[in-house]
This record gives structure tokens, C-alpha cells and sequence, in this order.
């Protein structure tokens, strides 16, 4: 008979080799995504001195060191096991946060719990963390923080995946309610994330509703679970839900001014490719951002040292186009000139944003 640990076993290999397929299939591609209809305004003379310029950022209360991190991937099997051990290390190494991927596996068979423990253990003084979905109760919530002696909790959100999934959930009701139990009880900050197919207005006022002060609206474009469940159908008879949902610039947009409004914090991830896609989204609100496939891909084909390399790189990179900016601050990005155009300009306009007060924002 096949055993929980398996069938959770199972699915996370699948998902992490999915995963990886997909990036490689996007990136022979060359394919674009909505980070590439927001461009900034080049001022000639804005340049600052690299010198004056911090990359520090306040997430969860606290003080990250730089507006990137590691955002959720895996854990529940030797193998995912094995990835989040890469992860942790090339977290620690470069000095970014990093998140769990969903602890459900761990919750459902303890046997598991080396293969989420490792983020700590390899990387004892970074900034964790834990990862669970909204069906959690508080007592599965603290058993996920304690585990990996967490720094904050993120709660993911994944309708679309679920209803792929072939042996995904059907009812929803709950999840408001469970949020806000988990944010009243855990000791820790909560961050409540899609997966994937974005956070707009109404759901980051829902969620403010609800007592949650950090939010990554984690949008389109990046690794698509409905894609990858759909490929673990029998049939693949989902193909039509392949583009659901909003892109990251998207997200940040319409929901701006309920985050500013309400004083919550955004954060960003889906469909980031590259240190100009981390700019592009401070620039439109996130106070971070946070990546999964480009870094899985570069685990999985390179190795760690190639990915501390990496992630060195992007941060290097991140510093410099603030240089040429003229922002010394992350905040300072949020004041820049952008130019939102193509189906991004339209969503705007669709949407009752205004897109030329981003255009004339320095002036």
C-alpha cells in the first residue's frame, strides 16, 4: 500500500521536475511577460554614487539586508530534500531570506521533517520562512514554525491550483476564517502569498480585513501550477486555464492604494527573470521580491556555487540600476519614472489607475 509520505513524496518530485521543464521551455523561448511592458524614464543626469546607495528593506518587521529572497520551492521528499539543502546554503552564502514550500507534506507524515529541517540547519542565522496552506489549523501552523524555527509564517493561497489538482481540495469557504485564526495565533508575522495567479484589490483588502499586514501578490508569469497540474491529469483536459490571472505589475498596481491606505506591505514574485524585473517591481511598490524558478533551474543544472553566484550577481545588479536611477534607497525606486505600456497600460486603464501619474512621478 502506498504510504502519505509517498503520495506527498510523489507529487513534489513532480512538481520540482515540472517546474524545471517549464523554466527551460520559457527560457529557449525567449518569452515575455508584463515586467517587460514597464520601462523607467531614463534621466541622464540622475546617476548617484554606488557608495550612497542601501539595499536594506523592512519586511515583517524586520530589517532585510536586501529587497530579494528565495521565495517557497519544496521540501517533502529525498530529492526536494536535497534541493531545499542547496537552497538554504546559497541563502546563507548570499544573505538573503528564504521561504519553505508547503509544509503540508511534513504535517501529514513527520518522517518528512529532515527534508524542511535543513533550511535551518544550513542556514542557522538567515531569516526563514515556513510555508502552509489556509486549510492549517494553529496547532499544524506552530508545529510548521517550530520546526524551522521560522522568522515569519506564509500562508499560501491556490484556488486555481487546487481545482487542478487531481487530488486537490473543492471548498474554499474556510479560508478567511482560518486566516485569521492563524494571524491571531502564531507568534510570528504572517505573510499571506498566491501561488502564482495574483493578488488584487478586493483580496488585499479582504486579507487587511482579516489582521494580515504583508501580502505578496505573486502574479503571472513565473512557474504556472495550473500548467503543471495539468499535466499530472490523465486527460490534461485544464489546458484552458494555462494564462489565468494577473501578472506581478498588475497586482502591484491595483492594489496600491489599499495597500498604502490600510498599511500593508507588498511584496512580489511570479514571473521575475532578472535583476531589472526586481527593480521594476520596487519601483512599482513591492518593498521586496522574491524569485523561484530562475534560481530552481540554476540549482538544478549548476549546482550551489553557481547559484550563490547568481544571487551575488542580482544584488550586485539591483545596486547598480539604483545608481543610474539616482535612488539610494528602495524606497526611493517607488518615486522614479515608469512607463506602463501594452496589455499593462490597458489593464490600467480597465482598472481606473492612472498610469501617467507613474510616468511623472520625479518631476
Amino acid at each position: 500500500m502506498t504510504t502519505v509520505s509517498e503520495i506527498y513524496g510523489s507529487r513534489k518530485d513532480d512538481h520540482v521536475r515540472l517546474a524545471v521543464e517549464q523554466h527551460h521551455v520559457r527560457r529557449a523561448a525567449h518569452e515575455a511577460n508584463q515586467f517587460d511592458e514597464v520601462r523607467f524614464v531614463h534621466h541622464a543626469l540622475a546617476g548617484i554614487a554606488e557608495s550612497d546607495v542601501s539595499l536594506t528593506t523592512e519586511v515583517a518587521g524586520r530589517q532585510w539586508a536586501a529587497p530579494l529572497y528565495i521565495n517557497a520551492m519544496t521540501g517533502g521528499s529525498a530529492r526536494t530534500g536535497e534541493v531545499n539543502r542547496g537552497l538554504a546554503i546559497a541563502a546563507r552564502e548570499a544573505g538573503v531570506p528564504i521561504a519553505s514550500g508547503s509544509m503540508s507534506a511534513y504535517l501529514a507524515d513527520a518522517a518528512v521533517a529532515p527534508t524542511y529541517r535543513v533550511l535551518r540547519e544550513e542556514n542557522p542565522d538567515g531569516f526563514v520562512i515556513a510555508n502552509v496552506n489556509a486549510n492549517a489549523t494553529p496547532e499544524m501552523a506552530k508545529r510548521a514554525v517550530d520546526l524551522i524555527e521560522a522568522d515569519a509564517l506564509q500562508i499560501h493561497i491556490n484556488t486555481i491550483q487546487e481545482i487542478v489538482m487531481p487530488e486537490g481540495d473543492r471548498d474554499f469557504t474556510a479560508w478567511p476564517r482560518q486566516i485569521a485564526a492563524l494571524v491571531e495565533a502564531i507568534d510570528v508575522p504572517v505573510i499571506v502569498k498566491e501561488v502564482g495567479f495574483g493578488m488584487t484589490r478586493p483580496a488585499v483588502t479582504r486579507l487587511a480585513d482579516l489582521g494580515v499586514t504583508t501580502v505578496d501578490v505573486s502574479g503571472r508569469g513565473g512557474t504556472n501550477f495550473a500548467t503543471i497540474e495539468n499535466a499530472r491529469r490523465p486527460h490534461e483536459d485544464f489546458a484552458f486555464l494555462g494564462d489565468w490571472g494577473q501578472s506581478a505589475p498588475a497586482c502591484l498596481l491595483d492594489a496600491a492604494a489599499v495597500a498604502h491606505r490600510r498599511q500593508v506591505t507588498l511584496l512580489a514574485s511570479g514571473g521575475v527573470r532578472h535583476p531589472l524585473d526586481v527593480v521594476r517591481a520596487l519601483a512599482l511598490g513591492a518593498k521586496a521580491v522574491g524569485a523561484s524558478g530562475h534560481f530552481l533551474s540554476v540549482l538544478e543544472g549548476e549546482g550551489v556555487d553557481a547559484l550563490v553566484s547568481t544571487l551575488v550577481a542580482w544584488l550586485t545588479q539591483i545596486r547598480q540600476l539604483m545608481v543610474v536611477l539616482g535612488a539610494p534607497t528602495v524606497g526611493a525606486l517607488a518615486g522614479t519614472d515608469v512607463l506602463l505600456g501594452g496589455q499593462l497600460g490597458e489593464f490600467c486603464r480597465l482598472r481606473g489607475i492612472d498610469a501617467g501619474e507613474y510616468a511623472r512621478r520625479a518631476l
